[in-house]
């Protein structure tokens, strides 16, 4: 048998048994402020637990436990669209948002961890509906780090092998017992990090509804509010924190575990990290300054507006704490190339990710290099060390597809109605995974006018950003479905 149906149909059922058991946490919320979703939560709850249950019960003494790659492919593609199916059904059931065309946008919106929406009037919304908004954002992030650690790795994705480096053994049939202690810990250190989000924002007055939807959505890099104006009415102290927290979210998580433990060297050692860094602050005194000449912001607000939207667009977030596009067209254009770039590997940011581009120019630099010196073996090196080649070909595969698709993406957005500007900026959003793009869709608007094709397009993007486009890109392929 070419596929193990068995053991993934058992996988996805216990997928949509987590996901419903997360449904079944906004139900509290739903009773304590009694806004009548609370029975079609419930429903909600119980469609997709029994779901999963007996998907799950009519395959557990499936005897094949192996699991291949194929199998792998399969699990984490379908997972991603039979949770976002499922997860549509809170916001159907309530008739928070009746259509499942913007249903489902919103969902795997949520999942993918985009953070692009449809609601037009989001304090509208009950708050058991809006907790699991934000959960959606927060279970998606998880699931990200054990694709990093787990998934990816297994399935040959360039880029995220660099990322288990510092957890080395990964075999192709099976998670070894240290891959499955490195997730354990790096979800401990996800819920930590999301703990204490919580609990500076209620320091900073912020109600604790409203604290824990943002932690939630910070830490997975996700960008969903509850506030019209996401961030933007914030304190100051507010918005810090979250900027704080959105670095972290975008930075490699087993540099922030080495950092808890005390070990900053190997920290400020990571190549990777260093030009994280370095972008942020770069990028950030050039937008302070713009906004400091041409607003009449103090370099107090100049700097903490440049700093947020910096690293909120970075970090693939997609927050809010200012209309980034009313600054400067400098400003603009340099925030739509910051969606190209992405956070650290091994983060739940999304986008190309900064490892890529390193890899990219230093191989570009170094094939002129081979030009003069045609014989000489000359490997690119990252952080001392060579890297393989099969994953410098991957990484610049990737990155060719990734923009082969944006300007195909754009080209299909324009047959489907939308005006240029706005394309590109949902294109770019959607398949980087962050949020607020340019045009009818930027930092001020949301994406409830776009004809439906155009966001069934977009939810497509988006899972294919999230799931590093080759995970995705692979079942659309006739070898793939090949027996053998």
């Amino acid at each position: 048998m070419k596929f193990n149906f068995g053991i993934i149909i058992n996988i996805l059922g216990i997928l949509l048994m987590i996901s419903g058991g997360f449904m079944l946490f906004c139900f509290p919320f739903s009773i304590y402020f009694w806004e009548g979703d609370w029975v079609n939560i419930l429903i909600a709850f119980a469609i997709t637990f029994v779901t999963g249950f007996l998907a799950w019960h009519r395959t557990k003494n499936w005897k094949n436990r192996e699991l291949k790659k194929r199998d792998g492919y399969l699990i984490v593609s379908f997972g991603w669209l039979i949770m976002s199916i499922f997860g549509s059904l809170p916001y159907l059931l309530t008739g928070t948002i009746p259509s499942f065309t913007d249903a489902f946008f919103e969902t795997i919106s949520g999942f993918t961890t985009t953070g692009a929406s449809i609601l037009t009037d989001i304090e509208s919304v009950p708050k058991g509906v809006l907790l699991w908004r934000s959960l959606t954002q927060w279970i998606g992030g998880m699931g990200i780090i054990v694709l990093a650690v787990a998934i990816l790795p297994i399935l040959g994705i360039g880029g995220m092998q660099l990322f288990v480096a510092e957890a080395p053994g990964i075999s192709p049939e099976k998670l070894q017992p240290r891959i499955k202690e490195t997730a354990k810990r790096l979800w401990l250190l996800y819920f930590g990090l999301t703990i204490a989000e919580i609990l500076l924002l209620m320091l900073g007055g912020l109600s604790f509804f409203d604290a824990l939807n943002h932690g939630l959505t910070t830490m997975a890099t996700g960008g969903f509010s509850t506030k019209n104006s996401s961030v933007a009415e914030f304190s100051p102290y507010l918005q810090y924190v979250i900027i704080i927290f959105m670095f972290l979210a975008g930075t490699n998580f087993t540099l922030t575990y080495f950092a808890l433990k005390g070990n900053f060297l190997k920290v400020w050692r990571n190549e990777e990290f260093r030009k994280y860094v370095g972008l942020i602050f770069f990028v950030t005194l050039a937008t302070a300054i713009s906004i400091f000449v041409v607003t009449d912001h103090d370099m107090e607000k100049s700097f903490r507006d440049g700093l947020f939207q910096v690293v909120a667009i970075t970090t693939t977030t997609g927050y809010v704490s200012a209309d980034y596009t009313n600054w400067t067209p400098f400003l603009t254009v340099l925030f739509f190339l910051l969606m190209f770039i992405g956070g650290m590997a091994g983060s739940t940011a999304g986008g190309v990710k900064i490892v890529r581009h390193i890899i990219l120019f230093k191989n570009s630099l170094l094939e002129l290099k081979r030009q003069v010196h045609p014989s000489a073996v000359i490997p690119v090196r990252l952080n001392r060390k060579a890297v393989n080649e099969h994953i410098t070909y991957n990484i610049l595969a990737f990155i060719m597809i990734y923009m082969f698709i944006f300007g195909a993406g754009v080209v299909v957005m324009s047959l489907l109605g939308v005006d240029f500007i706005t394309s590109m900026g949902s294109v770019a959003t959607s398949i980087g995974n962050i949020g607020p793009g340019l045009g009818s869709v930027g930092p001020v608007d949301n994406f409830a006018a776009l004809p439906a094709a155009a966001k069934w397009f977009l939810a497509f993007l988006m899972l294919l950003g999230r799931l590093e486009l080759f995970t995705f890109l692979m079942l659309f392929t006739p070898y793939f479905w090949r027996r053998y």
